[in-house]
């Protein structure tokens, strides 16, 4: 390949790129913005960006309590000590914010929860037959992210972390982590995520991570017995280890080729040992657990990014922030129309009324591209109680009647997933 062609490849790449960018998608959809008074790396969600990120936050909840997961809430600051105990004032400060002075204390903005979750597990004494002990969480962190890296939702400095610690026995280890990554690949399955490859995430050299190379070797060990197990190719990559543990990461990519990482999914000798958990095993000795971390869709802001860029806005039916649009062509048919929109969303959906005063019928349907799913009612529909549908896929599946065309798009939107009809 010549320079030219070379260029020319390079400039179609950003071009498309720039066309995906969700930092521009975003705000052409109305999910979220920027005010300086805010802060840099510090966005707001819009009422339709807020709708997408509750029904993910929601989707992942009920997906973690399927799982055998218990939902738990704990606070975005902890004291200064709580770190040194974990390790992150150590081996983590950096990216921390500076501590803040409350009387004799001081108190820092979290980086991570799983000192928090460390604090829950051991607040009263543990038996064996309660593990696997798993506690999931949506919490806030905060990284002191430089200026110079933030970006749209990829990159902020108020992270709202889908995490969850899994407390268990040694023997167990291997089959939580293995059940993570099988969690996680069902989310990108529903939410159309495609994973373009696993790394196995290993220490580098230096003092970024925690002494114990026995303790390193053991979860390096048991993470190459879990990607084998799942029969998951997999690279490995020094230094980009946790600073208490290797990890496997599950790798992204935007419509440039870019990589980054979305889940993860840690095991972790360092925090039980530092936190002097316990649990009382079946011979009546106290037992240390091992701490499996693991992460299905990351932060909500980089998972919504993602999926910005990836549907270009037609998000699933399921996840869209409205599902169906009712269109009359008249100002005869607003009142069927509208009894149409209330018996959508009295059935849960998420429907809205485009009516004649918002522009020839044309027009409202080009501005409603991006929804799933339109009825039009004209003088015929309107005398028969049916609805011409139309999808965003360009199909038109015909006049229904109203109940069944309900019915339809409720049971597409419960089974999740990418197909629009059925």
């Amino acid at each position: 390949m010549n320079d030219q062609a070379r260029d020319d490849d390079r400039a179609r790449d950003d071009d498309q790129a720039g066309l995906a960018d969700h930092r521009r998608l975003g705000r052409e959809l109305g999910l979220f913005g920027t005010d300086p008074l805010m802060g840099a790396g510090l966005p707001y969600w819009l009422p339709d960006g807020a709708v997408v990120r509750h029904t993910l936050e929601e989707y992942v909840r009920d997906a973690e309590r399927r799982a055998g997961y218990r939902h738990v809430y704990s606070p975005a600051l902890g004291k200064r000590e709580l770190y040194e105990i974990s390790g992150h004032w150590e081996h983590y400060r950096d990216d921390m914010y500076p501590p803040m002075r409350l009387g004799a204390e001081e108190v820092v903005l979290r980086p991570s929860l799983c000192p928090h979750h460390a604090l829950i597990y051991r607040s009263r004494s543990r038996s064996y037959r309660e593990l696997p002990l798993r506690i999931a969480e949506l919490g806030t962190m905060h990284r002191a992210e430089l200026s110079g890296v933030l970006g749209g939702l990829t990159r902020v400095r108020a992270i709202h972390l889908n995490d969850a610690h899994v407390f268990c026995t040694l023997d167990q280890a291997v089959a939580e982590a293995r059940a993570a990554l099988e969690l996680i690949a069902r989310a990108y399955a529903d939410l159309g995520i495609r994973a373009v490859r696993h790394r196995l995430s290993l220490p580098g050299e230096g003092g970024k991570y925690v002494a114990g190379p026995e303790l390193w070797h053991r979860a390096t060990g048991l993470l190459r017995e879990v990607l084998a197990e799942a029969g998951v190719a997999h690279e490995e990559a020094e230094g980009e280890a946790a600073f208490y543990g290797p990890k496997i990461d599950v790798q992204i990519a935007d419509p440039a080729g870019r990589e980054s990482t979305l889940s993860t999914v840690q095991i972790d000798f360092h925090q039980p040992a530092r936190f002097g958990l316990r649990y009382t095993g079946p011979d009546g000795a106290k037992h240390r657990p091992v701490m499996v971390h693991r992460s299905v869709i990351g932060s909500v802001e980089r998972a919504v990014a993602h999926l910005v860029e990836v549907h270009g806005g037609a998000f699933p039916a399921w996840l869209a922030p409205v599902q169906l649009v009712v269109l009359p062509v008249a100002e005869e048919q607003v009142e069927q129309a509208a009894a149409l929109v209330r018996e959508a969303v009295a059935r849960g959906l998420r429907a809205e009324l485009a009516g004649p005063g918002d522009g020839t019928l044309g027009a409202r349907v080009r501005a409603a591209r991006l929804v799933p799913y339109q009825a039009v009612i004209g003088a015929r529909e309107a005398g028969t109680g049916l609805a011409a549908v139309r999808l965003r896929d360009g199909r038109r599946p015909g006049a229904l009647p109203v109940s069944e065309l309900l019915h339809r798009i409720t049971a597409r939107v419960a089974a999740r997933g990418a197909a629009l009809w059925a």
